[in-house]
């Protein structure tokens, strides 16, 4: 077959296919276009998902004549103004979005400059360009993009559903939006209007909370670290209000928002103390550089970065997400309470019934009803007396001082040997003791692993553990690691291991069942060069075998230490898994219950 010339059209609609992906990828090159050109209000309306109908509406400079004829051709641009391409500093280049928008859609252009006498107004129609017109558009620029991918069916039988598409639209302006809080967005579609978001200037934390939600910002940690000329700023949320994806994950990179592994990698370092791996923290991060430091040139849609010092930015992003959840160690999201007030108040009839609230009788006596049991105004029943309390903790006993002073409140008594309850200044604390034990134990081993080595304790009669053959294989290679945690195992036949001396922090556990555990842990990965990143998680599970189970009795005291410890632990407000180690209830919250207010 003879090589051929393509025809300009078809040409253009291949070009455009790596940067126009689906109806999201045109609105963000629209809204970006707007952005640079210092809009302060732009409106985006969407019919079908972006199918049938893409506009944006901004109040930007706008463009003359001159600049509107060369807008729509291909490899011409305002985004580069000395040709310098080690130094962007806008949000465009990359896509040459307009003549790409033109190859696959039918594209209307209306703009007027400032100063300006009119405006003009351009179409091109399936990549065929139409001749300027005066146009009586007051200010800024409107653009329409019409049955998008008409001209290329094939990539229009690739389009998800409306809704779908509608959806990653959302994404896509709520995106820049929290970037620029300094502009207005809104977002139409065909049912109405989905956002609108005013102006908030630099108040960069009132946008977050606009776009995520209040709840993510009562729930939120402030970052503001720099490093060599590299700041972090943003919100991260506290370790107990996560999620199930990484969807709510926000990084920008000098205004462009971005989707790289890099940072990926660097939140969930940041977080491998506090979430287990199927949870996701919730973030806001944006990092302000040189732009000669960083290539924005590297990916079609501009999803993806590259620094000079990739190791810089990630270690600023792991230690500022690190320090903060550090220092904040304490907090619990409060989305734990609300949760709890909700299984409370939560109304379990029949499905449909509505729930019931009787009204409050204003003279009412028991006694007088036909109902009440006979003989509790006599004495005490019998049946009742269940002898002494679980926890000997009684608020007297306790010195009232204690409660204004310790975050955690005094410990009033042990519910069904598994939850402390403790009287704070104003509510009560109700603690998980065995995922709060297994917290402290966690950071002791993993200070002693700092500090010089966690101590060991060899075992009066070692312990033989025997293993399969692939997390024998994976074991292996880790006896040495595993001696600097304070567990030293030794070869002992095929397909076996024995344990001469554990952590001495452990005390008794049951050495067998903690051998297998780590060895499954270890299976994991296959490569041993990942062990360095395991070795915390090694830890977890020495502190998981040896924490105070449920079911264990504790008295005052030991129930009061070990809210004391709780309080100058970092990360004491969720176990090594994620799990809130306790949740707190206002006094205000109780009182709703009961009608008190």
């Amino acid at each position: 077959m003879p090589v051929r010339r393509l025809d300009p059209i078809l040409v253009d609609r291949i070009a455009a296919g790596e940067v126009v992906e689906r109806p999201a990828s045109a609105v963000k090159e629209l809204v970006e276009n707007a952005l640079d050109a210092g809009a302060m209000r732009i409106d985006v309306a969407i019919e079908d998902g972006g199918r049938r109908l893409i506009r944006v509406i901004d109040d930007g400079s706008g463009m003359d004549e001159h600049d509107l004829a060369l807008a729509i051709e291909r490899h011409a641009t305002s985004k580069i103004p000395d040709g310098d391409l080690t130094h962007i500093a806008t949000l465009g280049f990359r896509g040459e979005a307009l003549p790409s928008i033109a190859a696959v859609a039918d594209l209307t252009i209306e703009t007027r400059a400032r100063n300006a006498p009119h405006g003009f107004t351009i179409r091109v129609e399936a990549g065929e360009k139409r001749g300027l017109v005066p146009s009586a558009w007051p200010r800024g620029t409107k653009i329409e993009a019409r049955a998008l991918f008409a001209a290329t069916p094939a990539r229009l039988k690739f389009l998800k559903t409306d809704r779908t598409e509608a959806s990653a639209v959302v994404d896509v302006v709520k995106r820049l939006a929290m970037a620029h809080p300094h502009v207005r967005f809104s977002l139409s579609a065909d049912n109405g209007t989905l956002f609108d978001y005013p102006a908030c200037g630099a108040d960069s934390a009132r946008r977050i909370a606009q776009v995520l939600g209040e709840e993510f910002r009562a729930n939120a940690i402030s970052i503001d670290a720099i490093r060599e000329g590299v700041r972090l700023t943003g919100l991260a949320s506290l370790p107990t209000y996560n999620r199930g994806n990484a969807q709510l994950q926000y990084v920008y990179v000098n205004g462009r928002p971005v989707r790289d592994k890099l940072f990926a990698g660097a939140i969930r370092a940041a977080y491998l103390d506090f979430l287990s791996s199927d949870r996701h923290p919730v973030v806001a991060l944006f990092i302000d550089c040189d732009p000669r430091i960083v290539d924005v040139n590297v990916h079609p849609a501009k999803a993806e970065v590259r620094f000079s010092d990739p190791g810089l930015v990630r270690g600023l992003v792991v230690g500022a997400l690190k320090q903060a959840l550090g220092q904040q160690s304490h907090r619990s999201a409060d989305t734990n309470a609300r949760a709890a007030i909700d299984m409370l108040t939560r109304y379990d009839g029949p499905k449909g019934a509505p729930a019931y609230h009787a009204p409050a009788p204003t003279h009412w006596d028991i006694r007088h009803s036909p109902y009440a049991p006979q003989g509790f105004a006599e004495q005490p029943q019998a049946a009742f007396h269940t002898g002494a309390p679980m926890a000997d903790a009684r608020a007297h006993e306790t010195p009232v001082e204690t409660l204004d002073d310790a975050p955690l409140g005094a410990a009033r008594a042990q519910l069904h040997e598994t939850y402390i309850v403790a009287q704070t200044r104003d509510g009560l604390v109700i603690v998980d003791q065995h995922a709060a034990h297994e917290r402290l134990v966690y950071e002791k081993l993993k200070k002693q692993r700092d500090a010089a080595g966690v101590e060991r304790q060899m075992l009066l009669i070692p312990v033989v553990v025997d293993l399969d053959e692939p997390r024998m294989n994976a074991l292996a290679p880790a006896f040495d690691e595993l001696a600097a945690l304070g567990l030293t195992l030794e070869p002992f036949g095929p397909g076996a291991v024995l344990v001469r001396e554990a952590p001495a922090v452990l005390g008794e556990v049951n050495h067998k069942r903690l051998v297998e555990d780590i060895a499954d842990l270890l299976s994991e990965d296959g490569d041993a060069r990942a062990l360095s990143r395991k070795l915390d998680h090694v830890l977890a599970t020495c502190a998981c075998h040896h924490s105070v189970r449920a079911g264990r009795r504790l008295g005052a005291t030991e129930m009061n230490a070990l809210l004391r410890e709780m309080e100058t632990t970092p990360g004491a407000a969720q176990c090594n898994h994620g799990r809130p180690t306790y949740v707190e209830l206002k006094l205000s919250d109780i009182e709703k219950l009961f009608g008190r207010k």
